[in-house]
């Protein structure tokens, strides 16, 4: 297989017949093998509908569906770990991103990069969406020493040895490419086309300016103590247990000298000091016995491949 794409959805249901045809006119051409995987990320209108319809007239579509909602993370997340393409695009289903562009990012993935990430260079999107996106955009690059101009552009290309080991949740899927870079991948962008929503509605407001940064800060902390969370828990607790255990010795000290020992307030900030030094070893032990011991579930509840026979078994 040559070429995965995967698209979460969301209560996309018109989008969905018109996004099949434009992948087919725009990936065709090249002569690739390609498979469609489609994630319904807990829709409420009639996607799944339509999306089992469609598999039953295209034998490269492959589908799940959650029971809930989980995000676009997660969907991404299995989208990857179902692909058998030695190449893995992802756009949206809202039929904003244009799927004629990933005939030329594979030309570009040609020249040894191993991502392609889109950018929306003019995007149809209010101002409330722009502004906090530039701004987030420029704050990610700064810190992650990356830039690009739209970590947020849902349409990318991937070699398929980059995704196999990036672990997704919450909202990490906007730092796939910082993940990537730190994995050592080659990174490029190209501007692509952005166009206006026609059917549905946007999925994301202002809030996620906020959750972006949370999750920024959330990824740094991870990239450096993910494997060894005792690092970052045991470096505090130390530190704690030093300044505790130098307080005790003070007046141990003392007491050897005079015989007397009066209650003072130091005595009961070493105290403390020694019992938060024991609590953070104690969260390190814990958070390293999670790590070694944690497995990714997906409430996975159907799962339908193309030509559906008449009985709709798969």
């Amino acid at each position: 297989m040559d070429l995965s794409l995967v698209i979460p959805v969301k209560d996309e249901a018109e989008n969905l017949p018109p996004l099949m045809e434009e992948i087919i006119q725009a990936i065709t051409p090249t002569g690739k093998s390609f498979e469609v995987i489609v994630i319904d990320d807990g829709s409420r209108d009639d996607s799944w509908k339509v999306l089992r319809g469609l598999a039953e007239k295209y034998d490269f579509l492959r589908l799940f569906r959650f029971q809930f909602n989980c995000g676009k993370a997660d969907a991404l997340s299995l989208g990857f770990s179902k692909s058998r393409g030695d190449l893995i695009a992802t756009l949206d289903g809202d039929l904003q991103d244009d799927p004629r562009e990933i005939p030329k990012m594979m030309k570009i993935l040609d020249d040894g990069y191993d991502l392609v990430s889109g950018w929306k260079v003019r995007r149809h999107d209010p101002w409330h969406k722009t502004w906090p996106s530039k701004l987030f955009n420029l704050t990610v690059s700064l810190i992650c020493g990356k830039r690009l101009h739209d970590f947020n552009c849902g349409i990318k290309l991937y070699r398929s040895s980059v995704v196999r080991f990036i672990n997704l949740y919450g909202d990490f899927h906007r730092f796939i490419p910082v993940m990537a870079k730190w994995q050592g991948a080659r990174i490029t962008e190209m501007p692509v086309a952005h166009r206006a929503r026609i059917h549905g509605s946007s999925k994301y407001g202002v809030s996620r300016l906020v959750s972006g940064f949370l999750d920024l800060l959330t990824l740094l902390f991870l990239n450096r103590f993910a494997t060894k969370p005792l690092h970052f828990f045991g470096l505090f607790g130390l530190i704690f247990l030093l300044f505790g255990g130098g307080v005790f010795g003070y007046f141990g000290l003392e007491w050897i000298q005079t015989g007397a020992l009066h209650l003072r307030p130091l005595i009961v900030v070493g105290g403390f000091s020694l019992l938060m030094g024991v609590q953070l070893f104690s969260l390190g032990f814990l958070a390293e016995l999670f790590n070694r011991n944690k497995k990714q579930r997906y409430p996975i509840a159907e799962t339908v491949r193309g030509n559906i026979d008449e009985e709709g078994s798969v």
